[in-house]
């Protein structure tokens, strides 16, 4: 099913609230155990100085209600694959109510827009182990760490070029 009716749109402060509602019921529907997610949840919430330092962008109803947020930056150079310059995003959350309804994908493919806007490399994700498939069903591919001590396991990377060329 495709995302139609949902509007995409730029975060602001008033929408703080609304946001972490919908990155707390997305949290709470992942496959690890309650307490697990109840003492992680706070890394999870965004705040005031999140709205400077990210790009957050929201998909909104017909009703204007708030069921899904993508949040990115730019990645440093030692996170990306071979230096490259790369956007990285830090989450897509869609409300339970909405999955499986092509939001997600229609905020992935926002966050590709902005790969190709700001002239990176490609996007780099650090996935929760329970969206791999997800991401590889927008045509990541899974990143190898070099260093298992120190890059995070669940690393996908889709190049500008692979971006440029999906077919939609």
């Amino acid at each position: 099913m495709r995302a139609t009716g949902i509007d995409i749109r730029p975060a602001g402060q008033a929408d703080l609230e609304a946001i972490n509602r919908v990155i707390e019921a997305a949290v709470m529907t992942w496959h690890l155990p309650d307490r697990v997610k109840r003492l992680s949840l706070p890394a999870y919430r965004y705040d005031s100085v999140d709205l400077v330092h990210l790009d957050i962008v929201l998909a909104e109803d017909s009703r204007q209600n708030i069921i899904g947020i993508a949040a990115w930056e730019q990645a440093t150079t030692r996170e990306s694959p071979a230096g490259s310059e790369a956007l990285s995003l830090h989450g897509i959350y869609v409300s339970p109510s909405h999955h499986r309804q092509g939001i997600g994908s229609k905020l992935f493919r926002v966050a590709e827009e902005a790969v190709c806007k700001h002239g990176f490399n490609g996007l780099l994700v650090k996935a929760q182990q329970g969206s791999n498939d997800f991401f590889i069903s927008q045509g990541m591919q899974r990143l190898q760490a070099d260093d298992p001590q120190t890059q995070y396991a669940n690393r996908f990377w889709k190049s500008v070029a692979s971006i440029m060329t999906r077919p939609d």
